[in-house]
C-alpha cells in the first residue's frame, strides 16, 4: 500500500507554499485570487451584481455544480491510519479514543491533504468529515508553534454549535500534539477569546462573524495561516455568510492548503472553489447528500387537530428525540407544555444565551432532558450518541434543512428514524422536498393513540404529572479561564475532554465538551470562551 507523501516540520510547509504560491499564479485550471481582479468576478449572477449566498428558503432549486476534475493524479485511499504518515503521537491517540478503521471520506482524503494538496469533499452529516480535515490540519502542525495573534490554521464553520463540536472532537488529538485550540464564536465574551488570542494558539476555530470583529479589533491576524478549512461551506452560503468568508479568505496568505468541505455542492459553493482551490482532490462520499442505509424515513399524514397531540404523545416515547419547529415561540410553548405533562423537555433556539444552549445541550447528551425542542439551530453541529429518532414537527422548507436535521440520528454507522408530521395542506409541497432531496420515504396515516403512531415511533401517553428541568448554575464571567499548560484542576480538565463513549459522528467521541461548564478546552489542545452574553439574541440566529 502506498504511503503519503509527506516530510515534517515548518521547513514542508514553507515548501509547499512557496512551490502553491507559484502555481497558483499561472495556468487556466484557476480562477486567479488578485484583489485587483475581484470586481466584477464570475461568480456574479446575471442581472444581481451580486456573488454572496443566499438566505434559507432561496436555494431549495438550486443547481449543482460540477466539481473541478483533478489534474494531478490524487494519492489512493487507505484502509487504516497507520498507513499514514502521521506522527506516532497522533495515531496513539486515535487509539486511546477507540477509533481504529477511518470512515470512507477520511480514507480518501487523508493522504492527499496530508500531502498539501487541496481538497474538496463532500459528504453527508455524520459521515465524518471532521476527522477527514481536523487530523490532516494537526498533523500539518506538529512541532510548529504560532505566536501571539497570529493562529496557522483557521477552520471557519457556520454555527456556535458546530464550532464547538469541532473544538471537542479535535481537542483529544491537539492534546497529544501540545498544540493550542481557540473557540472564536458569538454569544460569548469578546475580551476573553481576545485573551485567548493573545496568548497564541496554533487553529483557530471560528464563525465568520465573530472572526472579522476580532480581526478588526486588532486581536488576529490570518497572514500566517497555512492551512484553511471550510466546513459546511454549503450552510455558511445559505445563511448569508459569503461576503464575510470572501472577506477573511482574502486576507490568507496566497499559497497556503484549502480544504473545503460540504454537505452539497451548488453555484455559491462553486464560487469558493474556483477562486480558492487549486486542482483540488475532489472526493464524494454520498452523491445524493442524503441517503443513509441506516436511517429510515417516515411521512406521517394526520390531522391539524390531532398534530398537537401526536407530538405529545411522541415525546413521551422511551428515549431520546429532538423535535425541530419553526420559530422559537413555538419551540418554547412545546417545551413548556411537555414539561406540564410530564416530559422532560428543553427548548433550543437563536433567542438564548450561548451559556443556556450550552447547558441545554450538555443536559440532552447525559440524559437528564430526554426532548430537545428545537429550531434549525439544532440541525447542523449537533452529536448526541444513541438518538435514534428525530421529529419535523413543522416540516422544513429547503431540502437541505431536511438532510441535516435528519443527520442528527442515524450517525457513524448507527441506526435512525427520521419522522415529519404532514398536514393535508402541506403532502404536495413535502412530496417536492423529498424528491429534491434523493428520500423515499415510506407514508402512513395516524392519529394520537393509535397503535400505528406507537410503532413507527414508540409514542406512549405521558404520565400527565408536571416536572421541572433544573438547569445548573451558572459559571462566572470571571471565574478561572482554561488555558492550555495551565495548572488546571482535574475537573477543569475533565471538562475540556468533549465527553465520553464510543467512537463519535466524526470519527472522534462524543460527549459534551465544555458545555455547561465556562471553559472549552482541556490540556494543551485547551481552549477558553466566556460563559455569558448580556442578552438574548432579538431573532433565531446561528
Amino acid at each position: 500500500m502506498n504511503r503519503t507523501r509527506r516530510t515534517g516540520g515548518s521547513d514542508r510547509l514553507r515548501a509547499d507554499r512557496t512551490d502553491r504560491s507559484s502555481t497558483r499564479t499561472a495556468g487556466s485550471a484557476r480562477v486567479g485570487r488578485s484583489r485587483a481582479q475581484e470586481p466584477g468576478r464570475q461568480g456574479s449572477r446575471p442581472g444581481t451584481g451580486r456573488s454572496s449566498g443566499r438566505r434559507p428558503g432561496a436555494s431549495a432549486r438550486r443547481q449543482e455544480f460540477a466539481p473541478p476534475v483533478t489534474l494531478t493524479e490524487p494519492l489512493p485511499a487507505v484502509e487504516t491510519f497507520a498507513e499514514l504518515a502521521m506522527p506516532a503521537r497522533l495515531l496513539a491517540a486515535l487509539g486511546a479514543e477507540g477509533v481504529t478503521v477511518p470512515f470512507p471520506i477520511q480514507a480518501a482524503t487523508l493522504p492527499n491533504a496530508l500531502a498539501g494538496r487541496d481538497v474538496l469533499g463532500r459528504g453527508r452529516t455524520g459521515s465524518g468529515k471532521t476527522l477527514a480535515f481536523g487530523l490532516a490540519v494537526l498533523a500539518r502542525l506538529d512541532g510548529r508553534r504560532a505566536q501571539p495573534r497570529q493562529p496557522l490554521a483557521l477552520v471557519l464553520v457556520p454555527t456556535r454549535e458546530l464550532a464547538q463540536q469541532v473544538t471537542d472532537a479535535l481537542t483529544p488529538y491537539a492534546r497529544a500534539l501540545r498544540l493550542r485550540i481557540a473557540t472564536v464564536v458569538g454569544g460569548m465574551s469578546l475580551g476573553r477569546q481576545a485573551s485567548v488570542l493573545r496568548g497564541g494558539a496554533e487553529v483557530v476555530v471560528a464563525t465568520p462573524g465573530r472572526l472579522k470583529d476580532l480581526i478588526e479589533r486588532g486581536d488576529c491576524r490570518l497572514d500566517q495561516v497555512e492551512v484553511t478549512v471550510l466546513d459546511e461551506a454549503d450552510q455558511m452560503a445559505d445563511m448569508g455568510f459569503m461576503p464575510q468568508v470572501t472577506a477573511l479568505l482574502d486576507q490568507v496568505a496566497d499559497g497556503g492548503q484549502r480544504l473545503l468541505f460540504s454537505a452539497t455542492l451548488d453555484r455559491n459553493i462553486d464560487l469558493l472553489v474556483r477562486r480558492y482551490l487549486h486542482d483540488p482532490v475532489v472526493h464524494s462520499v454520498d452523491p445524493s447528500a442524503g441517503a443513509v442505509t441506516t436511517m429510515e424515513h417516515h411521512l406521517l399524514h394526520l390531522r391539524e387537530d390531532d398534530k398537537h397531540a401526536a407530538a405529545t404523545e411522541i415525546a413521551a416515547r422511551e428515549g431520546r428525540v429532538i423535535m425541530f419547529l419553526d420559530t422559537k415561540h413555538a419551540v418554547d410553548r412545546l417545551a413548556k407544555h411537555l414539561l406540564s405533562v410530564g416530559v422532560r423537555a428543553s427548548a433550543l433556539h437563536g433567542g438564548k444565551s450561548q451559556p443556556q444552549r450550552n447547558r441545554t445541550l450538555s443536559q440532552f447528551k447525559d440524559g437528564h432532558v430526554t426532548v430537545l425542542v428545537a429550531t434549525n439551530v439544532a440541525a447542523r453541529g449537533i452529536h448526541v450518541d444513541n438518538l435514534d429518532l428525530v421529529v419535523n414537527v413543522d416540516p422544513p422548507t429547503d431540502h437541505k434543512d431536511y438532510l441535516h436535521r435528519g443527520g442528527r440520528t442515524a450517525r457513524a454507522g448507527e441506526s435512525g428514524t427520521v419522522v415529519t408530521l404532514v398536514l393535508p395542506h402541506q403532502r404536495r409541497t413535502m412530496d417536492r422536498l423529498m424528491a429534491d432531496a434523493g428520500i423515499t420515504a415510506r407514508t402512513a396515516r395516524v392519529r394520537p393513540g393509535e397503535a400505528e403512531l406507537s410503532r413507527i415511533t414508540g409514542a406512549r401517553t405521558p404520565s400527565g404529572v408536571p416536572v421541572t428541568v433544573t438547569a445548573p448554575a451558572t459559571p462566572s464571567a470571571g471565574g478561572r479561564s482554561e488555558r492550555a499548560g495551565s495548572g488546571r484542576s482535574r475537573r477543569a480538565r475533565a471538562a475540556g475532554r468533549g465527553g465520553g463513549g464510543g467512537r463519535g459522528a466524526n470519527g472522534g467521541r462524543g460527549g459534551s465538551g465544555a458545555n455547561g461548564s465556562g471553559g472549552n478546552g482541556g490540556g494543551a489542545g485547551g481552549t477558553r470562551t466566556a460563559a455569558r452574553t448580556r442578552r438574548p439574541a432579538p431573532r433565531d440566529t446561528p
